[in-house]
Formats: structure tokens, sequence, C-alpha cells
């Protein structure tokens, strides 16, 4: 089974601990033999999840929305996305060279054309820019890829 991630990048570390075990608890209900994430492993839940599904035995593809996407990612989270991209089956991309926000939807596009299920660490609100997790949960209900939303009660951006 392949499972697509998306989710807001910049949560603060309280919040980020919460999300790490709702992705913990999300990745023991699947067969993580037959257990496949596919991520665009940006920092934050695309990294996390896909370190979870690893850690459990399964295996991650990766989506490079554009050529100069890693570029575009914070320095400190490098070498995760370095060994990240190294532990994948399967690299995806877009074709697009600059990381703009209409590289990441179409990266998100091709992400969620991949899955048979999304999970998205999202707190219901709209994207705050184009691309953002509001608009790769609303891609996925249009073609028909159901959605699995978690987080945190009480928890903010």
């Amino acid at each position: 089974m392949r499972v697509g991630i998306t989710g807001h990048r910049g949560l603060s570390k309280e919040v980020e601990q919460q999300v790490r075990v709702l992705l913990d608890e999300a990745v023991r209900r699947y067969d993580t033999d037959e257990l496949t994430a596919v991520s665009c492993i940006a920092d934050g839940p695309d990294s996390w999840f896909a370190e979870a599904v690893l850690s459990h035995g399964g295996r991650i593809e990766v989506v490079v929305p554009a050529a100069k996407y890693r570029e575009g990612l914070p320095e400190w989270h490098h070498p995760v996305y370095d060994e990240l991209y190294r532990s994948a089956v399967d690299v995806h991309e877009t074709g697009m060279i600059e990381s703009t926000s209409e590289a990441h939807q179409a990266g998100s596009e091709i992400l969620v054309g991949l899955v048979e299920e999304l999970i998205a660490v999202w707190d219901g609100k709209p994207a705050r820019g184009y691309g953002g997790t509001a608009d790769v949960v609303a891609y996925a209900e249009r073609t028909g890829v159901p959605v699995r939303v978690l987080w945190p009660e009480g928890a903010s951006r």
C-alpha cells in the first residue's frame, strides 16, 4: 500500500513531538511489510512520516517538485533530506526547475496520483500560499483519494 504525506512546516518543537507520536501511531496501523510512504521529504511532517515508515520496516518513494527544490529547503534539513533521498526505492520528478509554489503543487499532485491514501498533518485552515496543505487536501478529495487528517488537539501553527 502506498500512503502519501502532506503537512505544515515550521511547527513548534512541542507540536512536532505531538505530530511525531500521531504519525508513529498511524504507521503502526499498516502492515509495514507492504507499506510505501510517498513524500516530498521537506522538513516537517513529510520527513517525519518517511522516517517513521522506514523505522518500522516500510519503504519510501520520493517526489521531487523541482530540480532546485533541495536548495529551497532549510540548510539544517539537507542531511536528513539527503539520507531519505538515498533510502528511496523510487524517485518521481515534475520536470520543473525552479522551486516555486506551482512546482510544489505539481509535486503534490503527482504524489496524490501515486497513493491509495493521503495523510494530512493539517489544522483544517486555508493554505497560507498556493500549494499549501489545504490545497493538497482539496486536490486529493477532488480526485477521490481518501484523506486522513492528523492534528494534535489544541495545537496551533
